[in-house]
């Protein structure tokens, strides 16, 4: 609700600073400011629409940006410089807009800046400071102090934790007594606590003070976009990933993921020659790589990328985890994998339908059969096709080690829960983000 909001108001304060600039600029033609509306009304909502997507791929509707921090105002700052900039693009090169503002356009992006940082700042501050609910948790593992700690440090998320309790050790009256005494308004269920029907007893009973309760695995998934592994078991799965109503999705899916791919790939041909180029140029070996990696349900499949790494980088260690700033990449592999460009012929493995644009990340042979002996649920990940980009890419580094595969698998099955092309869409958007900001370190 609070992102629909926000949304709202954005929309709001954008035809408030139109309205503004207009009355500025022709306020000596009072009789014709119908005109002057008209005029720019159809204009600067396309203009606007655009500035609504460039919010959004920045994450400005994403709640770790509901604070007034540092972090905030320079992604703030940053998206208000590049939808500026778009905006003269639009109005200086496509003619068809009819009309090329010059003056209006600096006067609008002043005035909505000024007004949207004003509107920002109330709402953020709300977020962060007003409209509290008083939370406990009944539960005492890790999970438990992972969400304890993460509420903490996310104010604007409206929670307020008020205690932490251990289900097996505290007293009945004394759960009671902290419900009623911190006003407690959410109630987070660990797993143990469904073992005792004592303490499911006073739940039961607390029902009619208007406490909504959460199951522990609910409420990590909802506030931190992960899945707890240490929180699920067998029946989560069978609760939650109900394949047979995801086949309207799949097909649909596969048949955007075929379209695009076979667009991209010709589009792409174009830069085929210059990447080759560069790519002999800069080191000896083969300009393509061939990789064995784990796909759907675990059938192995060949991925395709351009080298970016010596010829003899894993002769002597074998198999060794990527990682950011490998130093066994080239100079030019540097700038492809940071640029997304190595995975371009990967557009022939999602034509083959061996991956899809959006998934987990495809893992190789050797490091599966260590991470599903080492994790749990691990071969889960795979019930789905793999994707050039996934939930986990965006949200997480590269992973190089078993804790970090672990983390990761807690993103890919939120993703795997919870897909839909409109996730598919905005995982999409936020890759091209990440590589364009990539490109310019």
């Amino acid at each position: 609700m609070r992102k629909i909001t926000l949304f709202i108001l954005d929309i709001i304060v954008f035809y408030a600073a139109l309205l503004v600039t207009l009355a500025i600029r022709y306020r000596d033609y009072d009789e014709k400011f119908g005109y002057w509306l008209n005029l720019h009304l159809v204009s600067f909502s396309i203009i606007f629409t655009v500035w609504l997507l460039v919010f959004y791929i920045a994450g400005l509707y994403e709640p770790r940006h509901f604070r007034n921090n540092a972090q905030f105002y320079s992604v703030f700052f940053r998206s208000i410089t590049i939808a500026g900039s778009i905006s003269v693009f639009f109005f200086y090169l496509i003619p068809f807009l009819g009309i090329t503002p010059k003056t209006n356009l600096v006067l609008l992006i002043a005035i909505f800046t000024l007004l949207e940082l004003g509107n920002r700042r109330l709402f953020n501050g709300i977020a962060e400071k007003k409209f509290k609910r008083p939370t406990l948790i009944a539960s005492d593992n890790q999970q438990t102090s992972e969400l304890a700690q993460f509420i903490k440090d996310n104010p604007q998320l409206g929670y307020d934790l008020k205690q932490v309790v251990d289900v097996e050790k505290i007293r009945t009256g004394e759960l009671e007594r902290l419900i009623l005494q911190d006003k407690i308004n959410t109630v987070v269920i660990g797993p143990e606590a469904y073992q005792s029907p004592e303490i499911i007893n006073i739940f039961y009973k607390s029902l009619g003070q208007k406490i909504t309760f959460y199951s522990l695995a609910s409420f990590y998934e909802r506030l931190t976009g992960r899945v707890p592994l240490g929180a699920i078991d067998q029946v989560w799965f069978l609760e939650n990933l109900s394949e047979g109503n995801k086949m309207a999705y799949e097909t649909a899916k596969r048949f955007m993921d075929a379209v695009f791919a076979a667009i991209l790939g010709t589009i792409s041909l174009v830069f085929y020659p210059f990447l080759i180029l560069a790519v002999k140029l800069n080191s000896r070996g083969p300009v393509f790589y061939k990789q064995k990696r784990i796909g759907q349900i675990g059938k192995t499949f060949e991925m395709l990328k351009f080298r970016t790494m010596r010829q003899d980088a894993e002769q002597l260690t074998g198999a060794v985890w990527a990682a950011d700033n490998d130093p066994r990449a080239t100079r030019v592999g540097g700038f492809l994998r940071k640029t997304r460009l190595d995975e371009l012929p990967q557009l022939w493995n999602i034509i083959k339908g061996e991956m899809s644009f959006v998934g987990p990340r495809a893992e190789r042979p050797e490091f599966h059969e260590i991470l599903k002996k080492e994790i749990p649920f691990y071969e889960e990940r795979y019930l789905i096709k793999p994707g050039l980009s996934g939930w986990a890419q965006i949200n997480f580094r590269y992973g190089s080690s078993v804790k970090d595969a672990a983390e990761k698998l807690q993103y890919d099955l939120y993703y795997i829960k919870n897909r839909s092309l409109f996730l598919d869409l905005g995982i999409a958007l936020k890759t091209a983000r990440i590589a364009l900001q990539q490109s310019g370190k």
